[in-house]
């Protein structure tokens, strides 16, 4: 398959072109022919022009690499190594939301051939590779695993706007319906991977090892975010506090926040959910997410605690929110939970205005129906540092002074701003 693959007798699709398949496709574009789909041709259009719709990827990213862009199905049927990599988000229900990944198998499974290749790069539950796409490929193809087509399985680990730990730079975990297809699926990724391969004895164990890197993480910022509403409670500032137990060599140095995104935020109710269906209620996972899922309207209700504090008329208050994507210098507004502090401000009857140098403003209003504006006008009651976005971090006090009114509350979500507001009535996770 490789040596196919490097005379270009053979081509490599990858089906998903968001932050995780785009960056994938134009590595492997550096050593194969490379099919890059997706179902949205304005996103196609956008990379036909070497930019990314996300933001993530400069210029020349796109430069010398072997790629096709399109979205054309019919094109799939030119590849024998597919990679899928699209979204797997969950409903309004907290329930898996299996549709973009079923209906991409099954578009797939339709120009799949014998010898053909199929990796998934999504992150799903334990057992739903095999449980409900293995299926799907068999269905639509009139093929038979591993006698027809091998399937393998390696979770992605892109973390938006990290330029550090990027596609090359971290091992990458690789799983098989075989072991011909474990040592076959290796040899392509090592191709890329700088830090090497982790191989698993079972497509499961990968999956499951996936989906509780994000849980870990949402269980940690849980006790995060429960310590912080303790500490308001105490008057004393919980990351002065985490800095001071961060002296101690042992400690798991995580901070409070808001938990959103297409991973974080979503990943454990993939795995509670099939908790349930095995009988088994996943308490401390569901515990963390009750209180990260809880943080947007808790930091709403201290912003009009202070308002009232310091004598703000409500029915007249202004608020300014600055950020409403998920997470600092990245535009995916995906599960925001900003928009939890947004709407909870409405339903007190306040005047909310939201910015964002990062977020497209046609996306927020079509997500969720808020308007963003290109420059905030004051004077504000309150100023809501939602989102750590860089230009914000860079600013001062003094350029509060033009957005605040005189006693006017600051909040700070992230901490940022420490030490560093005097003439406002500061308030910070």
């Amino acid at each position: 398959m490789i040596e196919q693959l490097k005379k270009g007798e053979a081509r490599i699709s990858v089906v998903g072109l968001g932050y995780v398949g785009l960056p994938i496709a134009l590595e492997l574009a550096r050593h194969f022919p490379v099919i890059g789909f997706d179902i949205r041709e304005d996103r196609v259009q956008l990379m036909r022009q070497g930019i990314d719709p996300s933001k993530e990827l400069p210029p020349e990213a796109f430069e010398d690499r072997n790629i096709t862009f399109t979205s054309d199905a019919g094109k799939l049927a030119e590849a024998r190594f597919h990679i899928v990599a699209v979204p797997t988000p969950i409903n309004d229900h907290n329930l898996p939301d299996l549709e973009p990944l079923l209906s991409a198998t099954e578009t797939l499974a339709r120009y799949l051939k014998k010898g053909d290749y199929v990796v998934y790069e999504s992150t799903v539950y334990p057992g739903c590779t095999e449980e409900e796409c293995i299926p799907l490929l068999e269905k639509y193809s009139s093929l038979t695993l591993n006698k027809d087509f091998k399937v393998g399985y390696s979770p992605e680990r892109i973390n938006p706007g990290d330029t550090l730990h990027t596609l090359t730079k971290v091992k990458k975990v690789v799983s098989a319906s075989d072991a011909e297809a474990l040592e076959k699926i290796s040899e392509i990724y090592e191709t890329i991977i700088e830090a090497g391969i982790h191989k698993t004895s079972s497509i499961k164990v990968a999956e499951a090892a996936k989906i509780i890197e994000n849980t870990q993480r949402d269980i940690n910022i849980a006790f995060m975010n429960e310590l912080s509403i303790i500490f308001s409670r105490m008057g004393i500032n919980t990351f002065e506090v985490l800095e001071a137990a961060g002296t101690k060599w042992n400690f798991l140095k995580f901070s409070p926040g808001l938990v959103g995104g297409h991973c974080i935020g979503v990943d454990p109710y993939y795995l509670t959910y099939k908790a349930r269906e095995l009988g088994y209620h996943a308490q401390i996972i569901t515990s963390g997410r009750f209180i990260n899922d809880s943080m947007g309207g808790y930091i709403a209700k201290q912003v009009v605690k202070k308002l009232i504090a310091t004598g703000k008329v409500l029915q007249n208050a202004r608020i300014l929110v600055m950020g409403i994507t998920f997470k600092e210098n990245v535009s995916d507004i995906r599960n925001s939970k900003v928009v939890d502090i947004i709407r909870e401000l409405n339903s007190y009857g306040l005047r909310v205005e939201v910015a964002d140098p990062w977020a497209e403003p046609d996306q927020v209003m079509k997500e969720y129906g808020i308007e963003l504006k290109a420059k905030p006008q004051g004077p504000y009651d309150a100023v809501v540092v939602a989102v750590s976005h860089t230009p914000y971090v860079e600013m001062e006090e003094k350029d509060f002074e033009e957005l605040l009114t005189e006693g006017g509350v600051f909040v700070d979500v992230k901490g940022a701003f420490r030490d560093k507001i005097k003439n406002f009535e500061y308030w910070s996770l």
